[in-house]
């Protein structure tokens, strides 16, 4: 048996600095393989699909908007816009628009009142036309008796002189009366009590005057009553 050497044997073992260098080298390859591991296997991972139903309800929330919010939303902006006009105008500016809104308002009371006014003279014509109307109508069978004293009669001054006012009277008011032999026969004014043939007659004609008629302004009150004469064929 050889006899142990203490010498050769330190001289053997490795250095401490050596020792502690590779430790170190080695714990950091070991690190390094474990990373990869971990970051291979969240690759391989598949990432999570967003979900559908969760995307059909939020895109109507976010498109839709009510109508009635629109709608308010731009008259606040109009109230705004004629708020900041109104801010943005000099005291002259808004007296002369103050002034403006005055005459328009004035100008649309005035139109109102014109059409009242026009409204109000028409109504008061057409009252006029129907007093005047019942009167005439509750005196023709006074007109047709002085008609008739003037044809077959003498009359006398005086009655002459009453008869004369009353045609006067009824003139002044826009009555007219209408009605005379040998006018054309007019079956609009004209109404015919009798046809009789007449062999000088070319149309038919008035013959005789039984009851004048009367009429104001376009409107006939009473058609004139006559006899027609008419050829004979």
């Amino acid at each position: 048996m050889a006899e142990f050497n203490k010498d050769d044997y330190l001289n053997d073992l490795p250095d401490v600095d050596d020792v502690a260098a590779g430790a170190a080298k080695s714990s950091a390859a070991g690190s390094a393989a474990s990373d990869g591991e971990t970051g291979s296997a969240k690759a391989e991972q598949p990432s999570p699909a967003p979900s559908t139903e969760n995307a059909k309800q939020e895109a109507p929330a976010e498109s839709a908007k009510p109508e009635a919010a629109d709608k308010a939303e731009g008259s606040k902006d109009a109230s705004a816009d004629a708020a900041a006009s109104d801010d943005s105008l000099t005291p002259l500016g808004k007296a002369k628009k103050e002034a403006a809104d005055y005459l328009e308002a004035l100008q649309r009371e005035r139109a109102e009142f014109v059409n009242y006014r026009n409204r109000a003279q028409r109504e008061q014509e057409r009252f006029r036309q129907h007093g005047i109307i019942d009167v005439l109508t509750a005196l023709l069978p006074a007109l047709d008796d002085i008609d008739r004293i003037r044809e077959h009669s003498e009359m006398d001054d005086s009655f002459k002189a009453v008869a004369a006012k009353i045609d006067k009277a009824f003139e002044k008011f826009g009555v007219e009366k209408f009605g005379e032999k040998g006018e054309e026969f007019d079956p609009t004014k004209h109404e015919a009590i009798l046809h009789k043939p007449d062999d000088s007659a070319e149309k038919d004609t008035v013959d005789t005057v039984v009851e004048a008629g009367y009429r104001i302004g376009d409107r006939v009150i009473r058609a004139a009553r006559v006899v027609v004469a008419s050829p004979k064929n």
